[in-house]
């Protein structure tokens, strides 16, 4: 694992995941979102796509997205493992309700400088309606590309309830104590 994707719909953890598995794994860390979005009023950075490019050239590294669509591909394409967290919406739907709020309440600042408004919340865009009306349709296009052979070999660890995921975590660092990778018990 040294190239990884962390995808699954909005509301998943995928950023939090990323970052943990980061640091155990001392994996270079890249959040799309912050790299997509870099000003007010959700401006996109023109030079996205290259930056994307570069950082996935790098022999190591970990990001925390299904992929904008003009970079998707070449995630895809670079990565050697993908974790899905495949959760169902009763799991998902819980934790972006909680975030949008908590981030629109206390104005929270996230990508570019911007925040969450009460306004957002009735844009089709909002995180809450995307987890929403995207879930199945990114259930099955991940579910595509895990199988897409022009993306192998890419191994594929998908994660149906935050428990396992927890689990996997912990076990990974478990296997990174200076005990286990030099042999002794």
């Amino acid at each position: 694992m040294e190239r990884i994707l962390v995808v699954g719909i909005s509301g998943a953890g995928k950023s939090t995941l990323a970052r943990s598995v980061s640091g155990v794994l001392n994996l270079p860390y890249h959040e799309m979102d912050a790299l997509h979005f870099t000003g007010p009023g959700w401006a996109v950075d023109s030079g996205f796509a290259g930056e994307v490019s570069r950082l996935a050239a790098g022999p190591r590294w970990i990001v925390d997205s299904l992929g904008y669509p003009e970079v998707r591909d070449l995630l895809w394409g670079r990565a050697d493992t993908v974790i899905w967290l495949d959760y169902p919406r009763r799991v998902i739907m819980p934790r972006v309700l909680r975030r949008s709020l908590r981030r629109t309440v206390t104005r929270e600042v996230v990508f570019g400088g911007n925040r969450e408004t009460w306004a957002g919340w009735l844009s089709r865009e909002h995180p809450v309606w995307w987890a929403w009306s995207q879930h199945a349709a990114r259930r099955r296009e991940i579910e595509h590309r895990t199988r897409d052979p022009r993306f192998a070999p890419l191994e594929t660890l998908r994660f149906r309830h935050p428990d396992d995921t927890a689990a996997w975590l912990a076990s990974l660092g478990a296997d990174r104590t200076p005990e286990r990778r030099s042999g002794r018990p």
